[in-house]
């Protein structure tokens, strides 16, 4: 594992809620606010280890429910709830296709607002729900399906260039002549 993947991540991760703070202009024109977390953490999930993923989700919702009328800390079960398992069958996903990306992020970014919902409801606290909830939920759904292959290739193309890459050699010269046959004395 790539200690600069993680970084970057982390990095990616608190841009993100960051950016999402500050830029109003969104949430004034769509009604509600876009969530990149999720498809970042399908990102994490498909290309990095389970330390990353905790990482993710612990400092990703910390960081989110700071900036949100959420308790602190409810947003940390759902991203890994939708990470680890995406990391457990990562192997039989197809990870560079953009489709793939995309219903992926679709998917995580309708479940982390929902197990979110889930856990305010299965507590104390009493959120507003209304039909403007269904429209919030439907925008985030479809903002981070729009967003997560876009997160793809930025970090593909961030981690090439600041990257390093792992050279493979192999010992065998393909402009080596091999001569067969009889040794005569």
């Amino acid at each position: 594992m790539n200690p600069f993947q993680t970084i970057l991540i982390l990095s990616a991760a608190f841009l993100a809620v960051f950016g999402e703070t500050v830029l109003s202009a969104p949430r004034a024109w769509l009604g509600a606010q876009i969530d990149l977390l999720p498809a970042l953490m399908v990102f994490a999930a498909l290309n990095a280890g389970l330390t990353t993923i905790a990482a993710l989700a612990i400092f990703g919702g910390l960081w989110l429910d700071t900036f949100s009328a959420n308790p602190p800390g409810i947003s940390i079960l759902p991203l890994m709830l939708v990470g680890f398992p995406i990391y457990l069958r990562r192997d039989l996903i197809l990870r560079d296709l953009p489709f793939a990306q995309f219903v992926l992020g679709a998917a995580a970014s309708a479940a982390v607002p929902a197990l979110t919902l889930l856990m305010l409801l299965s507590g104390s606290t009493e959120p507003l729900l209304g039909w403007g909830t269904l429209w919030q939920w439907l925008v985030m759904t479809a903002g981070g399906a729009i967003a997560a292959p876009f997160i793809f290739a930025l970090m593909d193309a961030c981690n090439g260039a600041l990257g390093y890459k792992l050279r493979t050699e192999v010992s065998f010269r393909s402009d080596r002549e091999i001569r067969h046959g009889r040794i005569l004395k």
